[in-house]
């Protein structure tokens, strides 16, 4: 049902470009090059689909620069969730029970924990003391940030972001991986992820969605959650500011964010 009221671009041969945000799209300034807006709206006009596709849950995806690109979806939290046009065609929440305990896991094991959701995020910010991004966290989400105790009625959570410099990868990875895909970055912070969801499973869906072959996509990305985006597009790009493993396993390297690299990559696979 969903799928008729979608075919409405260029039905034959449809594509699709996937866009991480932090590092990808903007950088740590929030600064966004025109060359990327550019490039973006080209392809839309070439009748290629854009999408974000963020490890940021949705709650965390309020930059009003970023969302006034105009694209034509968001999927956020590693693939928890997924709009197109402005509808959710897919939401992954935790149960209140597995939220607790993985919490009380988390907390025990000395783990600084955000919790995130579709419209909130959740964390004790004497748990961070005086960490940077808890202040952009802070001024980009505002009242959409609450603590996490004394907000147990209200919580609700698609998946974990942790601060783990305390905490012992390995108990980590015993305890949660039965139930968790765990994405562990160099900072250190590991992002805790429902078994059977991440930005190559959001891409899937959205190509079963609108009748996009898969290898008629195009990922953008830099970190170790993009991955999984790698893995399943037909055509993986890694940003020249990304960290080598991303590099290595991706099939095109494009220039950095700053040096207009997104730009380059879409008109050098002719999207536009």
């Amino acid at each position: 049902m969903l799928k008729s009221a979608y075919f409405n671009r260029k039905d034959c041969m449809k594509k699709a470009a996937f866009f991480d945000v932090d590092g990808t799209i903007l950088d740590h300034h929030n600064y966004i090059p025109k060359s990327t807006v550019d490039g973006i709206h080209k392809i839309q006009a070439n009748g290629c689909y854009a999408f974000l596709c963020t490890g940021r849950s949705r709650a965390f995806v309020k930059n009003k620069e970023l969302l006034d690109i105009g694209f034509d979806g968001i999927i956020s939290g590693c693939g928890t969730m997924i709009e197109f046009q402005e509808q959710v065609l897919y939401y992954k929440k935790i149960e209140q029970e597995q939220i607790k305990k993985t919490l009380a896991f988390l907390k025990d094991q000395k783990a600084a924990v955000i919790m995130e959701g579709r419209h909130k995020l959740y964390l004790d910010p004497e748990d961070f003391g005086s960490d940077l991004y808890i202040a952009k966290l802070r001024e980009e989400v505002g009242s959409g940030m609450m603590p996490i105790t004394g907000s147990e009625a209200d919580w609700e959570v698609s998946k974990f972001s942790c601060a783990i410099e305390r905490a012992d990868l390995n108990r980590l990875r015993a305890g949660l991986e039965d139930e968790y895909s765990l994405l562990v970055h160099d900072i250190p912070v590991m992002e805790v992820v429902p078994k059977g969801c991440s930005k190559g499973t959001g891409i899937l869906k959205v190509c079963d969605q609108l009748g996009i072959r898969a290898e008629d996509t195009y990922a953008f990305g830099d970190s170790v959650n993009d991955l999984p985006m790698f893995e399943v597009a037909g055509y993986s790009i890694a940003m020249g500011n990304a960290n080598d493993k991303v590099k290595q396993k991706a099939a095109y390297v494009t220039d950095a964010l700053h040096d207009d690299g997104i730009y380059h990559a879409l008109e050098h696979f002719g999207l536009f």
